[in-house]
């Protein structure tokens, strides 16, 4: 078995009083796609227990007294969760400063009106191909024209952000690199690409990966130059004005290149109750019990001791870390 590195962590008496601001919840660890960077194929397995609505309302009330004031939705998928919907319109009576959701977007076509109507601001679309074919072939079996009226769905919805994410892989989608920009300026998404991180099924990717630095350079002509900057409480992306609009931009997500540990106020909620304070090892501790039962102030109280777990940004650099390799991406939630 795989022994994971001794971790320095944030232990000291500064890092102490410091709290996390932002939490992925991964509503549930299953998903309907396989995408070639997170999980060899679809039958891989999944957790025998999940929160149900209850304890994840505990569990939120938590993570609201420990500190957290930025939610995201995750998976596996989370739009396969059955409570989807009631979990938006639960966070929507907390005054959180943002609710958002990341989603491969083949259940949005039903439901991005219901969530918006519950309280739902912002929704990332992971789309790594508008080929059909390449699409089927990344998402091993995935419908390009589902996910697709599942955007326009979104857009009808009148959110306040649409944002696009797509995953770039050396020889396979990084061809089309301006048209994911280009198709996403046209709809006023807001389009993002990734390095591919060695985090699970990631690290078989490793030898493919396009920098920013190479994709800044491939789309050199659309951009502006300078550095790219982070927006202010919306996670590690860098952002690039286009070039002749300044009401466009691109973003830029470096994990593996540029690691941006330094800084993270992020915890992890796996659908399990594990509280993952780090997205490139397997540390945590379980509120499961806790959040079942109701407590919110020992939930509370986990969060803080899972936080002192945090790697130390300093030393560890992230998904660069060996022990990214045994961590499944879909289970904890990207």
């Amino acid at each position: 078995m795989y022994a994971l590195p001794v971790l320095q962590t944030r232990s000291s008496p500064e890092a102490a009083v410091q709290r996390p601001r932002s939490v992925r919840l991964s509503l549930t660890d299953r998903c309907d796609l396989a995408c070639i960077y997170c999980r060899p194929h679809r039958h891989d397995g999944y957790l025998d227990e999940r929160l149900d609505l209850e304890a994840w309302q505990t569990m939120v009330r938590g993570l609201v007294t420990a500190g957290v004031r930025r939610v995201r939705l995750t998976g596996g998928e989370p739009l396969l969760h059955r409570d989807v919907v009631p979990v938006v319109r639960f966070l929507d009576t907390l005054g959180l400063d943002d609710v958002a959701v990341t989603t491969n977007a083949t259940r949005l076509e039903k439901l991005a009106k219901p969530l918006r109507d519950a309280g739902l601001r912002r929704v990332n679309i992971s789309l790594d191909s508008l080929d059909a074919g390449r699409f089927a072939r990344m998402t091993r079996g995935g419908r390009l024209d589902v996910v697709l009226r599942g955007v326009d769905a979104a857009l009808a919805a009148g959110f306040d952000e649409i944002k696009l994410n797509a995953v770039i892989v050396e020889d396979e989608n990084d061809a089309e690199l301006e048209d994911l920009v280009q198709w996403s300026w046209a709809r006023g998404i807001v389009p993002r690409l990734l390095e591919v991180m060695a985090i699970g099924e990631g690290a078989n990717l490793k030898d493919r990966v396009v920098t920013a630095n190479e994709m800044r350079a491939r789309l050199a002509h659309l951009l502006t130059s300078g550095e790219a900057e982070r927006e202010k409480d919306r996670g590690p992306a860098r952002y690039l004005l286009a070039r002749h609009d300044a009401t466009k931009k691109v973003g830029f997500i470096t994990g593996t290149s540029d690691t941006y540990c330094k800084g993270c106020d992020r915890l992890r909620v796996a659908s399990d109750g594990m509280l993952r304070p780090c997205l490139a090892t397997n540390d945590g501790l379980s509120a499961a019990s806790m959040a079942r039962d109701g407590d919110a102030n020992a939930v509370a109280n986990a969060v803080a001791d899972a936080w002192t777990m945090k790697p130390d940004g300093e030393s560890f650099k992230g998904c660069t870390e060996s022990s990214a390799a045994d961590v499944s991406m879909r289970g904890i939630g990207g």
